[in-house]
């Protein structure tokens, strides 16, 4: 069967209005005439609907079905050989040909029902044949015994998102520096930038991590591994006093604050995007109240951050191998699940590719049971076995090698990979042209022009 990936282990995808087109190879010993029917029906559904499909060459048949909801269809294909289809089939070739049909008639006349009304036609060698020909034809086949019909080794799944988890426009800004002149900005401050964004085109503002960022190790400007006094810090170093995850940093205004700037994006028809960083500063509460999340050195001191030789002291992982992990697994739930209820239903994940694959699988199925409008955008500049596994997994979009690729036929490759490879039933691209930490040599030795085509191109490839 086709769609299907990595033999039904992992669902396809598609957004709402969308058709999944099921193609199979169905066939049989011999030469009897075969049925195939395509299986489908929403989650929230316990009765099948089905489609015929239609033959199309060489024992292949295809039918299609509309993903009018959000949520999981699953979809599957039964097929069998039909005695009486067939007996239709050759008794035409037979009329055609000029033969005797009596014996042929009183034949498919025991093979229906005795309640079917067109049965005693057939069986009445006092009419006519083409009378009893006639009647032949116009009779449908009955069902088919259980015992006959063969049913695809599984039941397959597709993912039903919102329009945007397919194509959207991203815009990316630190809320704290929309002033531009020096002095912390608030949400009220970017809620007024909105329209200016809606102009141009974008349907989503994304902002990197709201929280409040921790003091111990803050690493100063323009990589300076200590601060100096007034250093705001990285967003990335998620934690202090004020709270950690479940917290706003308090220059960047109350949740009143965040709420006025989620209803005003709506009414510019943008969404607010946050970013999910699941990793803590020294001074994030978890430290102390859940040490077990943590990796200790012999020392007793926490192992931070690292990707030798760089060292991020400002940032601690957590160690999704503690003994404790089931109660890691459902805190970090929570955090979509608390934001969720703020307002927000698209989230951009930092570094996916670093915490198991497992726990998005189950993290992202279990909050779409309950919100299946959410969207998750995979952050992983990272090898494409790994980058796949992720939108496997459940993520709705993924970061891309777009950034690395600018000759003409690099670009053709890769987008003739993205658009016609399988890949494409479960991988969807968004191809950032850079990020606020990457900016590709084309762009630092080309000028305007590189920034000019980088967007023209990722707005429409």
């Amino acid at each position: 069967m086709r769609p299907e990936v990595d033999c039904g282990r992992f669902p396809v995808k598609r957004v709402v209005g969308e058709a999944v087109q099921v193609e199979a190879d169905v066939f049989t010993d011999g030469h009897d005439a075969v049925v195939a029917m395509l299986f489908f029906r929403h989650e929230s559904e316990k009765a099948w609907r089905s489609v015929p499909m239609e033959f199309r060459h060489n024992d292949h048949w295809a039918a299609r079905f509309q993903c009018e909801k959000l949520g999981r269809y699953e979809y599957t294909v039964r097929g069998w050989a039909d005695p009486f289809l067939t007996w239709q089939r050759d008794l035409r070739k037979r009329r055609d040909a000029g033969q005797d049909l009596s014996v042929d008639f009183l034949i498919g006349a025991c093979l229906l029902p005795e309640s079917t009304p067109l049965r005693g036609i057939l069986a009445d060698a006092a009419r006519s044949g083409e009378e009893r020909f006639e009647a032949a034809m116009k009779i449908a086949p009955p069902p088919p015994e259980p015992a006959r019909v063969t049913s695809y080794e599984r039941v397959l799944e597709v993912v039903v998102e919102p329009l945007h988890a397919r194509f959207s426009s991203w815009y990316e800004l630190f809320p704290r520096s929309v002033r531009g002149d020096g002095s912390h900005a608030t949400f009220r401050d970017v809620a007024e930038r909105l329209p200016y964004l809606a102009d141009l085109g974008f349907d989503i503002l994304y902002l990197p991590p709201i929280h409040p960022i921790g003091v111990t190790a803050r690493k100063g400007k323009n990589n300076k591994v200590s601060a100096e006094p007034g250093d705001v810090g990285s967003p990335w170093a998620i934690g202090a006093k004020e709270g950690g995850h479940k917290a706003i940093h308090p220059d960047l205004g109350s949740f009143d604050d965040f709420a006025y700037l989620v209803e005003k994006a709506k009414q510019s028809n943008i969404r607010i995007a946050l970013d999910i960083a699941f990793q803590v500063s020294p001074d994030h509460p978890y430290v102390t109240e859940h040490p077990k999340w943590f990796r200790w050195r012999p020392d007793g001191t926490v192992q931070y951050a690292e990707n030798p030789p760089k060292k991020y002291q400002d940032i601690y992982p957590f160690e999704f191998e503690s003994e404790e992990w089931p109660e890691l697994f459902d805190e970090l739930k929570s955090v979509f699940e608390f934001w969720i209820a703020k307002g927000v239903r698209v989230f951009r994940v930092d570094n996916p590719h670093t915490k198991p694959f497992a726990f998005w699988e189950w993290c992202i199925t279990e909050l779409r049971r309950q919100h299946p409008d959410v969207v998750f955008l995979s952050e992983a500049f990272t090898r494409p076995r790994v980058m796949h596994r992720l939108a496997k997994l459940g993520f709705s979009q993924s970061y891309t090698y777009f950034t690395w690729r600018n000759a003409k036929q690099e670009l053709v490759e890769y987008f003739t990979e993205l658009s016609q490879h399988p890949s494409r039933e479960y991988f969807r691209p968004n191809v950032w042209p850079n990020t606020p930490d990457i900016l590709h040599e084309f762009l630092q030795k080309n000028g305007r022009p590189a920034f000019i085509s980088r967007v023209v191109l990722a707005a429409t490839l």
